[in-house]
């Protein structure tokens, strides 16, 4: 059966919306749960489940929807899909998911011709990064598209989806998988069922990708490359195409897989060089949201972030935030106070910082990665936070660092800003000396309290 508006789904926790997308055995809805808050489930078509014609195939169908579920609940990352709960629908499995609003970069090519190359390179760095991810969890996607990626609507962040038919994979070992691709996307070893499988393989996905979005056109598909190669290159369809992007696009689309770079990383190394002065930009919407609850004005703050003014932007965020608490030092915030702050200011805020900064700071972006380190809502764990301050650099050698010692700059970690609360910290540290390390030490852990609240904050406003 289709679901329909209004059905209420695992012990009336969700209620459907309506329908999203739908593919070859997979359906998608939008839903809402007990708090009013969206989300997207994802089931099985209902004919997989009754029609006769599906029966050889309806366990392999449900063990890749479940093994579906696991693959998304290890790889987390901003730029990948998050995965909120499982659950069966009387026979039907069942994900529910972030619903990621926004558009398909299928749609968005579609709708605006050719995307400038600065645009399309923030869209693949992005991407090419969640994928370093899935890689190293020992999985393939080997199903990248423009239409498996989204962009979500006004935080000039792209997203990652579908991952129904990623593989586990062994480098340099042949391996049996089911033969599913998307022509023009897919490599020549994904039309064979025994072959040799690498992260290479995403790698000419998210080059064909590339080409898609700087062309507007799907590339040949592989196998008819293997008897006349017409792919032509990008730069003849669109010349304002750079040589070097139009080469690392080439050599990416290699198809022999020793001919390419041989993971994501490494391609996107010779895409984007570090400190090669390549313009990588994601386009803003020509107006911001600088919504405010209680009346505060951020359009210093967007203008800061605006013109890559980091630290003082730091500082401008701690200012704002003090003055929508209602007190005048960061001395007398208390957990309280994080626990009610505004979610029109937070989002406010948290879409200036993850905008300007295409995508690499914010709280939103912050608390993805306290999740991927284990953070969970509602579970206070030191250990956890203290591995999300390694992972952001805000810990070095197992020590926090001081203020004074945070990189302002876009080349620092991912969500290395903005500092919670940044001068606190700065101003504790001249006042203790080394006789002071046991009420440092208390400091950092109370701090590490309010972070926790911040990141539980940010989950309940939905960001």
């Amino acid at each position: 059966m289709v679901w329909v508006k209004g059905q209420k789904l695992y012990g009336h926790r969700y209620v459907i919306e309506r329908k999203l997308r739908q593919g070859g055995v997979g359906i998608t809805y939008l839903a809402k749960d007990k708090k009013g808050n969206s989300l997207a489930i994802k089931t099985l078509k209902d004919e997989v489940m009754t029609n006769p014609d599906f029966i050889d195939f309806r366990d392999k169908y449900q063990r890749d929807f479940e093994r579906e579920a696991t693959r998304l609940a290890v790889c987390r990352h901003p730029h990948i899909v998050q995965i909120e709960n499982v659950f069966h629908e009387q026979s039907l499995p069942c994900i529910a998911m972030e619903y990621i609003q926004g558009e398909d970069l299928w749609r968005r090519v579609r709708n605006r011709n050719p995307l400038s190359e600065a645009e399309a390179l923030g869209y693949i760095q992005q991407i090419g990064e969640a994928l370093t991810i899935v890689h190293d969890k020992g999985l393939l996607h080997r199903d990248l598209k423009p239409q498996n990626i989204m962009v979500r609507s006004g935080v000039s962040e792209a997203v990652l989806i579908d991952f129904g038919i990623a593989r586990e994979f062994i480098p340099n070992l042949t391996q049996t998988h089911t033969v599913h691709f998307t022509d023009g996307f897919a490599p020549l070893e994904q039309y064979d069922e025994q072959a040799h499988r690498g992260e290479y393989t995403d790698v000419y996905g998210l080059a064909a990708t590339l080409y898609c979005l700087l062309t507007t056109k799907v590339p040949p598909p592989a196998f008819m490359r293997v008897v006349r190669d017409s792919l032509q290159p990008p730069q003849v369809m669109n010349s304002s195409v750079s040589d070097r992007v139009n080469q690392a696009i080439l050599t990416g689309m290699e198809l022999q897989p020793e001919n390419r770079p041989q993971s994501v990383s490494e391609w996107l190394q010779v895409l984007i060089p570090q400190n090669s002065g390549l313009q990588v930009l994601i386009p803003q919407n020509s107006g911001d949201d600088l919504s405010s609850e209680p009346g505060i004005a951020y359009r210093r703050l967007r203008d800061l972030l605006a013109a890559g003014e980091w630290k003082e932007a730091d500082e401008e965020t701690a200012d704002k935030m003090l003055a929508v608490i209602g007190k005048e030092d960061w001395w007398d915030v208390n957990t309280e106070d994080i626990e009610k702050f505004p979610c029109t200011d937070l989002r406010t805020i948290d879409r200036l910082w993850v905008k300007y900064s295409n995508g690499r700071f914010g709280f939103s972006v912050q608390k993805r990665i306290w999740q991927s380190v284990g953070g969970q809502p509602g579970v206070y764990n030191y250990g956890m936070i203290c591995a999300f301050g390694d992972t952001v650099g805000w810990r070095v050698n197992k020590s926090w660092i001081n203020y004074e010692d945070f990189t302002f700059s876009p080349h620092a970690p991912q969500g290395h800003l903005p500092v919670f609360p940044g001068e606190i910290e700065e101003i504790l540290y001249k006042l203790l000396d080394d006789l002071d390390r046991d009420l440092w030490e208390l400091f950092n852990m109370e701090r590490e309290r309010g972070l926790y609240c911040l990141f539980s904050r940010v989950e309940t406003c939905r960001m």
